[in-house]
């Protein structure tokens, strides 16, 4: 029998590592090739469809987005748990997604039905009806399915596709990184598709139209991620991490009048329990918050076989908390250039708006299609950095990945504040078009001055320099100091960042319309919009030496792994920390 049980294990062992690897990237793209396309086409120019088909106020309408997106952003941390602890990432993606479908339906049908929205402006002269209370029940039940459905995908797509390579085995391991660099390049292709061909649409076509397709594109990336459901390498859940943490928390104040053990050889060890939520690799002590390791510390109340893990954790669990502790820091430090990147979607739209945008004497580009530039350089930067910088970096660093995630995202925050600085300078330039044009055309909101909305693209191109470096230099860092059990969550780290950004957004824009003048309800041109920008670059920059600081006394999380034969005893993980053994 008991040969049967190892014969079997053997064979359950074989079987996960034939699956996963490159063979899946093709349906994990797809489905985020759609997802992004039907996301990106419901949100790039949803400021256009508030304040032209709603008729929302632009400050209303800025904050209204900037709450869906925090909330949408704040959310993965429920489907994250949900995933960790119970379904698995892959039927998370997949049920999120539905709902995502549904509440994209419903904002399809308020575009579609005339009245589910206010009647059109009838001149110029009489204020536009607002939409009332019905109206915008029916939007903010789509915008709350769409945060709901958020927060399954989010989370899980990235980790779920990092999750096809294993780590024990030294020949995927490496290709991790390049995943996260090839992924959003994907992503960031899919998003220019949308902030160019669908924003057209919705502008020139209809709105009907404009949020139809998108949704029908969601409900395709469902298909293409079900399509390769028997290729993938599936991690089982592991239960609540929460709960864990709680443990370990609980452990160590019970503990507490304890002292500290010298030898952390002796803390309490038990690779059957800990098996359960670690397949590739086990942490290991380390010696900082001290006070924790005493969840560890075995006395005679405790049972070493079946133990009560609310008095007893194993050096693993502990580890698990201070591995999240320690990424706090860095992780707030992603909060400002948020809200600084928030921007584009609200103010700088609303600027590209009241600018001369034609192409040619009968095409302009639609306002939210200026995201285009960002996106494009994105793109480029992405190309240039996996296949100039990383292996020119290579050979002064020594290592693999060229440069450590750290230093990625300190680039980005470098440029980010470039980027609003430019931005605040741009804003002089157009004001100074406004001084200069016949009051009756600066007076009416939108109208188009005779200034080209091209002196943007730098603003709009350096923010996506800065996307580059530290978006994805950010999701290195959680997906590669998280804990093995915990990665949905971690990532949910990276969209809460996202979401108190967003809120940051919403709490910075309202305190300064409330106690200045510069960021006018009804007409941009009677405010003083290069004040806020240089705010934001002033706060970054204060941002930017906390980064530094946080970056500096950093520990990575060493971790003893699990290799598959021919490997060797050490490797590196976190960008220079040792692997410590070979299990």
């Amino acid at each position: 029998m008991k040969v049967t049980d190892e014969r079997m294990e053997k064979m359950e062992e074989k079987e996960r590592k034939q699956q996963g690897g490159i063979i899946t990237m093709p349906f994990i793209f797809a489905n985020e090739v759609c997802d992004k396309l039907a996301v990106v086409g419901f949100n790039a120019n949803m400021i256009s469809y508030l304040t032209i088909q709603l008729h929302m106020p632009l400050t209303k309408a800025a904050n209204t987005l900037t709450n869906f997106g925090g909330t949408s952003s704040l959310t993965p941390l429920i489907g994250a748990f949900f995933a960790d602890a119970y379904a698995g990432r892959f039927w998370t993606i997949t049920i999120a997604s539905l709902i995502y479908v549904i509440g994209m339906t419903c904002l399809t049908l308020s575009a579609s039905l005339p009245q589910l929205r206010p009647p059109p402006c009838q001149s110029d002269h009489h204020p536009c009806q607002e939409a009332n209370t019905g109206q915008l029940s029916i939007l903010y039940v789509a915008l709350l399915l769409g945060a709901v459905g958020s927060g399954g995908i989010r989370p899980c797509v990235v980790a779920f596709g990092a999750d096809q390579f294993d780590e024990s085995d030294p020949r995927q391991s490496t290709k991790i990184w390049k995943y996260f660099n090839w992924y959003y390049f994907v992503m960031g292709a899919s998003v220019l598709v949308a902030v160019t061909v669908l924003v057209y649409i919705q502008e020139n076509v209809g709105w009907g139209w404009g949020l139809g397709i998108p949704t029908v594109l969601m409900f395709l990336s469902v298909v293409a991620l079900v399509f390769g459901y028997p290729l993938y390498r599936k991690m089982e859940p592991a239960g609540s991490p929460f709960t864990r943490l709680l443990q370990v928390s609980v452990a160590a104040f019970q503990k507490r009048t304890l002292p500290a053990l010298e030898d952390p050889w002796m803390l309490y060890k038990n690779e059957e329990l800990d098996a359960l939520i670690s397949i590739d690799g086990k942490l290991v002590h380390t010696s900082q918050m001290r006070f924790l390791d005493k969840a560890a510390i075995l006395t005679e109340e405790d049972d070493p076989k079946a133990p009560n893990l609310w008095r007893l954790s194993t050096v693993h669990r502990v580890e698990e908390l201070k591995s999240l502790i320690r990424m706090g820091p860095i992780w707030a430090s992603g909060i400002l250039l948020i809200t600084a990147y928030a921007q584009q979607g609200t103010f700088s739209l609303q600027q590209a708006r009241t600018m001369d945008r034609h192409l040619t004497t009968s095409f302009q580009i639609p306002p939210g299609s200026m995201t285009v530039f960002t996106m494009t350089t994105m793109l480029l930067t992405i190309a240039f950095y996996d296949r100039v910088f990383v292996p020119m970096a290579r050979k002064f660093t020594g290592l693999e990945r060229g440069i450590t995630f750290l230093h990625r995202m300190g680039i980005g925050f470098g440029i980010s504040i470039l980027a609003t600085l430019v931005a605040g300078f741009v804003e002089v330039k157009r004001k100074h078009a406004v001084a200069l044009a016949p009051h009756s055309l600066t007076s009416i909101p939108n109208s188009t001055l005779p200034i080209s909305a091209f002196w943007l693209v730098p603003q709009y191109a350096l923010h996506g320099m800065a996307e580059a470096f530290m978006s994805i230099g950010h999701l290195e860092f959680f997906y590669d100091q998280a804990p093995e059990s915990m990665r949905s969550t971690a990532t949910a780290l990276f969209w809460m960042a996202i979401s108190i950004g967003n809120y940051a957004s919403t709490l910075l824009v309202s305190l300064v319309h409330k106690f200045t003048d510069w960021l006018p309800n009804d007409n941009l041109n009677k405010g003083k919009l290069e004040y806020f920008y240089w705010l934001i670059t002033f706060l970054q920059v204060l941002n930017l030496i906390y980064y530094l600081l946080c970056a500096k006394f950093y520990t990575f999380k060493p971790i003893q792994i699990h290799r598959t034969e021919g490997s060797s005893d050490t490797d590196t993980k976190g960008d220079g920390v040792d692997l410590v053994s070979r299990v």
